[in-house]
């Protein structure tokens, strides 16, 4: 069966064995255990319950065919409606308190595997997020995770369709050994018709999975850019694609959902056959006199409540297949390792600064893993690309020191922040802070002493003082404002509605831009780190918010071991070093007087793109004109 549009594996999916799945699906309700063994309980009663009516019934038939007379008959007859009453509340309530009990033990379940797959990917580094769409990942988390708890549903229903049909095969056997041995003569047909459909229910099953996870994927990125959508008008481009991907998931569900109800109809058949054949072997010897009516009776009754839960029993497998494919992809998702090697030996309170970068080599992988067909995922066919960002760099920051570093794009300049930072691994060399290899230091406590201010700030859809201290959560309401006024004035938020408890919204889209800038800056200072990273940090605000940026980072920087990726003119003449990288070479190295002064690649570079923001250059540029 050929994929559609993005309903092939991930580099990360793999292949489990049934029995492997099962084993590790069951470890999730082992500490659940005993509220299983009281579902169980209420199961047998249950399932002694439904196999007590026709027996009763079977009972008062006999009796009413020796009694009297009518009174007596009356009699009988009622006391039939009320013991059946009795047996079918008592049913309900032994029913209803399994599947509260049943319910939450797979809602625990449940909780317990997303918060294992949560783990799992907020371990993961950037290189992970950036190959996968979020939505295919959210559906993993919050889809396939369903399907587990309906499959586990499932799995209880057949438990109880163990026990009926073991009683009632008892009951049957005790009215007429002959006509049972014809019913379990059919019994083997009904398990190869539906063990016949394993397979290609859960292919289908994995496709209509993988399909749901691309229109999630498509959703969740069309509402994330709906701004540029609405600007360049693409409102129905966006339609357009979402009824392809719907469609596409419609078409593949509806496959999957064609093959598994063709199952009991398949299995009826099988049941008619029984039927058939039960009605002349039983009713020739009912006729013969050789059975009573009653136990023929009893017996066509019994067929039914017999096969309706082995129909259960036989298409559970083909249908347990859905959950299998739903925790073959969560596994999948929580088996994979986090591409950064975390050792979490040092726990360091305090770090001075200095970073070295010493014979680096990285590179970004473009592609991907391929599985070859019906083989596990270590045998795969390599078919990657890599795109070499530094090779033997090397760099020296001493303690307190601020650095610039300028460049074109891709010259490097952002992924040495994020290599810092620990958001991607490098693949040799080392880079050392106060000495120690960063991959040696608790990651988490590591990255305490780092600050990073990004070019686009992310704000999440919560109150201002929440945002602020969203690194320090036990920092007070005047901790916050003291940031605020150090990352360039609080004044403005005063103006808010509710002040400091006003919710921002949804990335922050009540703010400017600029604000959310100086809601990032605020954010990191607030956390007093070691090391401070701007990325670029002013690009993307008005001047006025720039100045007030600039005037609060001039005080920052001064004694914290600063990186800045420079954009602006400001940040290129306050800082101690000057580095210009080029295809991940540092080219040259110096202030900005000695650069200027070589007249090489930085004279061109500030000539080109900081030149024109100088106001000498604004002054001759008035006079010129």
């Amino acid at each position: 069966m050929g994929f559609g549009i993005g309903l092939g594996a991930e580099e990360y999916d793999r292949s489990y064995k049934d029995r492997d799945l099962v084993r590790r699906v069951l470890a999730y309700f082992r500490p659940y255990k005993n509220s299983l063994i009281i579902v169980t309980l209420f199961l047998f009663a249950q399932s002694i319950v439904n196999a007590l009516i026709p027996i009763i019934s079977r009972e008062a038939i006999l009796q009413l065919e020796i009694a009297d007379d009518i009174e007596q008959q009356q009699l009988y007859i009622i006391f039939l409606i009320g013991i059946t009453l009795i047996l079918n509340t008592l049913g309900w309530v032994f029913n209803y308190y399994r599947q509260t009990l049943s319910s939450k033990v797979i809602g625990d379940a449940v909780l317990d595997l997303r918060k294992d797959v949560n783990v799992s990917v907020l371990n993961h580094d950037m290189s992970f997020y950036d190959k996968y769409p979020t939505g295919k990942i959210v559906s993993r988390i919050n889809t396939d995770s369903r399907d587990f708890g309906q499959t586990a549903d499932q799995l209880s229903q057949t438990v109880s369709s163990i026990l009926l049909v073991g009683i009632m095969f008892a009951v049957m056997l005790t009215i007429n050994v002959e006509l049972t041995l014809v019913v379990l003569l059919l019994v083997p047909f009904i398990f190869v018709i539906a063990l016949s459909f394993r397979k290609a229910a859960r292919r289908l099953t994995l496709v209509g999975q993988r399909a749901l996870a691309v229109v999630n994927a498509f959703v969740q990125e069309s509402f994330t850019g709906i701004q540029i959508a609405k600007t360049f008008r693409q409102e129905s481009k966006l339609f357009v694609k979402f009824k392809s991907v719907n469609k596409q998931s419609y078409q593949a569900n509806l496959k999957r959902a064609y093959l598994l109800n063709f199952i009991f109809p398949a299995m009826s058949t099988v049941q008619g056959i029984a039927l058939a054949l039960l009605v002349i072997v039983g009713g020739t010897a009912t006729l013969n006199n050789e059975l009573q009516a009653a136990d023929f009776y009893l017996f066509l009754q019994s067929l039914q409540l017999f096969f309706f839960p082995l129909f259960i029993i036989a298409s559970f497998w083909p249908s347990f297949q859905s959950g299998l494919s739903a925790a073959e992809r969560i596994f999948a998702l929580i088996d994979t390792p986090p591409a950064v090697i975390q050792n979490d030996n040092i726990v360091s309170k305090k770090i001075e600064g200095e970073i070295i970068f010493k014979d680096l080599t990285f590179s970004y992988v473009e592609g991907k893993e391929v599985l070859d067909k019906g083989k596990t995922s270590e045998n795969k066919t390599k078919a990657k690309k890599e795109v070499k960002v530094f090779d033997d760099f090397s760099l020296n920051i001493k303690p307190g020191e601020s650095l610039a570093i300028v460049g074109h794009t891709g010259a490097g300049k952002s992924s040495l922040a994020k290599l810092l930072a620990r958001f991607y691994e490098f693949q040799s060399g080392d880079i050392l802070i106060d000495g120690v290899n960063i991959r040696d230091y608790n990651l988490k406590e590591y990255r305490k002493h780092i600050g990073i201010i990004h070019q686009v700030p992310f704000l999440w859809g919560d109150t201002l003082e929440n945002n602020v201290k969203y690194g320090r959560v036990d920092a007070s309401s005047d901790d916050v404002r003291w940031a605020l006024e150090q990352a360039g004035g609080a004044d403005w938020v005063d103006d808010l509605p509710q002040g400091l408890n006003t919710n921002i919204r949804e990335r922050g889209s009540l703010l400017s831009m600029g604000q959310r800038q100086l809601v990032a800056l605020a954010r990191v200072l607030l956390e007093n780190p070691s090391i401070l990273v701007l990325d670029e940090a002013t690009a993307s605000v008005d001047p006025f918010t720039e100045t007030r940026i600039q005037e609060a980072l001039e005080k920052t920087i001064k004694g914290r071991t600063s990186i800045i990726i420079a954009h602006r003119l400001w940040t290129v003449r306050q800082v101690d070093r000057i580095i210009v990288l080029d295809h991940g070479k540092i080219v040259e190295e110096g202030n900005h007087d000695q650069l200027i002064a070589q007249n090489g690649v930085y004279a061109l570079l500030y000539n080109t793109y900081f030149r024109h923001q100088s106001l000498e250059y604004i002054e001759k540029a008035i006079e010129w004109s």
